[in-house]
């Protein structure tokens, strides 16, 4: 039996550890720190996330198998570096690795000597000289804090004005902290927006079903960016033709890029593609599977996923075959009020138990906690992933909202047009 500790404790996390739990090879599942909800199905522990030595010292103290690392922060502070120095096996990429999502510049310049399609580009240390940028390329125009500012360090702004407010917000006033001591400006690219996930051991690359996330707090993506308000597989946008082209053109290169600078990757590349009349520019890169695209990702698999990390960590990958449910999953998220800024907590949270009664769905649990009372509290910005199965993805939209429905606490927040694009194309 594998024993396994899964590091975060987000939904994300929660789907992971209700994944691997499904696994007859997996014995005790422990989450650090987890949340109210994964407390049902692992022995959760208050390590934070970002604590690198104290997960290390919890993985080597409690003789863990295997540590699966969720969220990006920890992989790109080096927990990764650290378990295996220490002769432990961990899921995800190294320290080196991990630049792709923690430098926006690292991953364009890869990009570029990987010569996969991506936006025409700055980068700038100096807030004046992204300034003079601007001047030059004119709007739209899209400013990146180039370290990692969890999913909401992007602005797409359609004037100069909005332009040079968004590189005076990061490199000025420093809204991300030290994230924004660099930006990157870029072209907007037209088109759509997917998310490409993908497996790789260094060698071998693995692609997961397609999905497309929902980025922004309004319906019609209004509004600011936040870390997600919903996903859905499969993404009918990305045809079979693009599928293999991404395939061969995207990941397998940077795979190639990353080998040939030194760099063996093991674990999630997540590509977020611009799709434009049946073409993909990349957007971005991140090392692990988004949140909340994960959830339906998950929902869908049939695999044994441990079987499948196994296979990543000790570079057999071209071994796997994936095995996915043909019916689609769509995952609506409820956030709390004030989220994507400072999101209100506390609130006790009611209607779980009906929700779990709607068919082939399940609550991932986000930001959530349990009150010294027992209640079932909010404790973060995203607070709850409610993702259903259904035969179309129409039919599974229907479900998460019905599940959806029977939920509530002050100030709930959702979108309610989750899947719209692909529903428009009668999927």
């Amino acid at each position: 039996m594998t024993d396994v500790l899964v590091v975060g404790g987000g939904g994300r996390e929660h789907a992971l550890v209700w994944k691997l739990r499904a696994s007859p090879r997996v014995g005790r599942i422990l989450c650090a720190p987890g949340n109210a909800g994964i407390a049902a199905d692992a022995e959760c522990l208050p390590v934070g996330a970002d604590d690198v030595k104290g997960l290390a010292d919890l993985a080597e103290r409690e003789k863990i198998d295997l540590t699966v690392v969720g969220p990006e922060a920890p992989l790109t502070a080096g927990l990764v570096d650290e378990l295996e120095r220490r002769g432990l096996r961990a899921f995800g990429p190294n320290r080196a690795g991990a630049q792709l999502e923690a430098s926006k510049a690292f991953t364009k310049d890869l990009l570029d000597e990987a010569g996969v399609r991506t936006a025409a580009y700055g980068t700038f240390d100096d807030a004046d000289a992204a300034h003079a940028y601007l001047d030059r390329v004119g709007a739209p125009v899209v400013v990146k804090a180039d370290g990692l500012a969890a999913g909401k360090g992007v602005t797409v702004a359609e004037t100069l004005h909005d332009a040079r407010a968004a590189v005076d917000s990061i490199m000025r006033d420093r809204v991300f902290g030290d994230a924004g001591a660099r930006v990157v400006l870029e072209e907007k690219l037209p088109g759509e927006e997917a998310s490409f996930i993908a497996l790789t051991d260094g060698t071998s690359v693995l692609p997961l079903a397609t999905s497309q996330d929902h980025k922004r707090i309004g319906e019609g993506d209004t509004g600011p960016n936040t870390g997600g308000m919903g996903a859905y597989s499969p993404a009918p946008v990305v045809t079979r033709e693009l599928f293999d082209e991404v395939t061969t053109t995207v990941i397998e290169p940077v795979v190639a890029t990353l080998r040939k600078r030194g760099i063996v990757f093991k674990g999630v590349l997540y590509a977020g593609l611009m799709i434009d009349r049946g073409r993909a520019g990349v957007l971005e890169f991140n090392v692990r599977f988004g949140d909340p695209e994960c959830q339906p990702l998950l929902m869908r698999l049939r695999s044994d996923l441990l079987d499948v990390i196994d296979a990543v960590v000790d570079e057999r990958l071209h071994e796997i075959e994936l095995d996915w449910d043909p019916r689609p999953a769509a995952c609506v998220v409820l956030a709390a009020p004030g989220y994507p800024g400072t999101p209100e907590k506390g609130a006790t949270i009611r209607g779980l138990d009906e929700a779990a009664t709607v068919a082939d769905s399940y609550v991932f649990h986000a930001g959530t906690a349990r009150s010294e009372d027992g209640a079932i509290v909010t404790s973060g910005g995203r607070v709850l992933g409610v993702t259903s199965l259904g035969d179309t993805i129409e039919h599974a939209v229907e479900r998460a909202y019905e599940a959806a429905g029977k939920i509530d606490w002050p100030g709930m927040q959702l979108r309610r047009d989750i899947g719209r694009r692909a529903i428009a194309r009668g999927a």
